[in-house]
């Protein structure tokens, strides 16, 4: 993410029309950063619908500062500093966008405004992508919200994005001794949050799924489509971290207590026991999108996405969102009744894009 090139084409570019007060230019520009900005923006404030909210008003406000921009950062380093002065705007005026103590005692907290990350929305780019895969995971995602909003973006700006620690200081308007304290503090934190991840954001990871997982992902669909709830909870660690979001009081961390809420709340009993699924991914995560046929409906009709994070071939969390009204996750409402499951995310995607081509 460092960049201390001279000036160049975008740089000149966006000079060229800001001073002719050119939009349409400034626009077209300015469009090629809005997958990494609502990456970045989504890093800090952990919910898409925010993110895509905050990546607009950068875009605003930098046509309102474009005047200000003289070329002496990248023009990337420029959108990334107000797209993270943005979000921090937006974390003072809210409250509710923090962790809040589980209702489990012992539990931790819960991230209830949580929303997952649509894979297809991702850069493109692997080399301009600036998405690891651990830095767009669900549990990285919560664990950056327990940082107070500054020290979540000298995290962010530091560990994840590689700025050194002037640009990050800079960007802030804090002294570098200050960006190295919030960053030390931010590193503990994170250690606490994430005992059992590795903490080296900025090397390599793969973004492809294992074969453990994909085979975890089929099971869980196959057991939903069957209704077996013994073959389900064999696929469960004892240790099972589940909650439903936006939900509240739905977290549970083991298995058994899981399945009890399950079973309570009528999973496979008349009424929920009509499954279809298809497997995708979002997070850089495996995920089944689990579709429900009630009594007398022609069709399946989109239910929930079924986050995993797979140990082991067993599932060791399931964190599960209402997939209702989110058009922006891209997945198609009904699948017909004569429509078998999907089983990879590579065919789930290509049915994504032919229902929203339709």
């Amino acid at each position: 993410m460092t960049d201390d090139r001279l000036l160049g084409d975008d740089e000149a570019a966006f000079i060229a029309a800001a001073r002719s007060h050119d939009a349409a230019r400034f626009a077209l520009i300015t469009e090629r950063h809005r997958r990494e900005l609502q990456v970045h923006c989504y890093r800090m404030l952990a919910n898409y619908e925010d993110a895509q909210d905050m990546t607009q008003e950068t875009f605003l406000r930098a046509w309102h500062k474009r005047e200000s921009f003289k070329g002496h950062a990248a023009l990337r380093t420029w959108l990334y500093r107000i797209a993270t002065n943005a979000c921090l705007d937006f974390l003072e005026k809210r409250n509710d966008r923090t962790p809040v103590p589980a209702e489990l005692p012992g539990a931790g907290a819960e991230m209830r405004c949580l929303q997952p990350y649509p894979d297809r929305m991702l850069p493109e780019d692997p080399q301009e992508s600036v998405v690891a895969r651990e830095t767009i995971e669900l549990a990285f995602i919560v664990a950056v919200q327990h940082l107070p909003p500054r020290q979540r973006a000298v995290f962010i700006l530091r560990d994840v994005l590689g700025w050194p620690a002037s640009k990050a200081a800079d960007a802030l308007e804090l002294t570098v001794a200050s960006v190295t304290s919030a960053l030390q503090r931010a590193r503990v934190t994170m250690r606490d949050q994430l005992p059992d991840r590795r903490l080296d954001w900025r090397s390599p990871a793969t973004h492809e799924l294992s074969d453990n997982e994909r085979g975890a992902v089929k099971s869980y669909m196959d057991a939903h489509e069957r209704n077996d709830l013994d073959g389900l909870m064999g696929l469960l660690r004892d240790d099972l971290r589940f909650t439903m979001l936006p939900e509240p009081g739905t977290l549970s961390v083991t298995a058994k207590d899981a399945v009890d809420g399950w079973v309570s709340n009528g999973l496979f009993q008349r009424g929920y026991d009509d499954w279809r699924c298809i497997a995708t991914t979002v997070n850089r995560m495996p995920a089944a999108v689990l579709y429900l046929r009630t009594p007398d409906d022609p069709e399946y009709r989109l239910f929930n996405i079924a986050v995993l994070h797979i140990v082991d071939g067993k599932l060791a969390e399931l964190t599960g969102f209402d997939a209702t009204d989110k058009p922006w996750l891209g997945l198609p409402p009904t699948l017909s009744s004569d429509k078998g499951p999907i089983a990879d995310e590579s065919s789930a995607r290509a049915a994504v894009t032919e229902v929203t081509a339709e």
